[in-house]
């Protein structure tokens, strides 16, 4: 699944501009790269405002037994209203998106990992769905926001490579149903969640100096 993406820089700062495309000409077209682990910029609905903002969250929810070790980092949405991990926050409008530029996919296989670079075509920019939650961690005053990326079932070229599992990209006509600006039932918001063809999508592989190998998943909860 998705451990990497890389965004425009101007699309982690200004939230204005990552929702209006006809500023493309003047945007900042230098590219940041996130990993799980990261502080990435979470786009959405601020309550009290009722305007957009860009909140800077951690991508990994904190294990329940080291708040320092992401687990979970992905939500699967058929499960996504009933896992109790993500059920909450799914309801209560907890929900966000994540600009792509692009995004690393890596095969589901035993052994040295080898990743994968999906670039979208005539989209220059893709919105991730994410859910995310507040955490309290003890001894620190400070709550910890984190973020995890929704997953649907991997489009045809993903699962060339093989891997089942891909990120949900929201249609343009499904972002104010999922950040809770339109009004919907939960069903509706569900399904906004589905897998993009990706039909003038590209992929390469990585240029790497060296493969690295792919943890092991030693708690079920990763998985979700």
């Amino acid at each position: 699944m998705c451990g990497k993406f890389t965004a425009k820089l101007s699309w982690a700062e200004l939230v204005d501009f990552a929702f209006t495309p006809a500023a493309d000409d003047d945007a900042d077209d230098r590219s940041v790269t996130y990993r799980v682990m990261n502080t990435v910029p979470v786009i959405l609905l601020d309550i009290v405002t009722g305007q957009r903002r860009a909140v800077p969250m951690r991508w990994g929810f904190p294990h329940p037994a080291d708040w320092r070790r992401p687990q979970p980092i992905h939500a699967r949405a058929e499960t996504i209203d009933t896992i109790q991990t993500f059920a909450q926050a799914f309801r209560d409008g907890q929900r966000g998106i994540v600009w792509m530029q692009t995004f690393n996919e890596a095969p589901d296989v035993e052994g040295p990992t080898i990743q994968h670079v999906i670039t979208p075509g005539a989209e220059n920019r893709l919105a991730a769905a994410v859910v995310w939650r507040r955490f309290e961690i003890p001894g620190d005053p400070a709550p910890v926001f984190a973020c995890v990326l929704v997953t649907v079932p991997a489009n045809p070229l993903i699962s060339g490579l093989p891997t089942d599992r891909m990120p949900a990209f929201l249609a343009r006509e499904d972002w104010e149903i999922w950040l809770g600006e339109t009004p919907a039932s939960l069903e509706e918001v569900k399904a906004c969640l589905k897998t993009a063809p990706g039909v003038d999508w590209t992929m390469t592989r990585e240029e790497r100096g060296k493969t690295r190998r792919k943890p092991a998943v030693s708690d079920p909860t990763g998985l979700f």
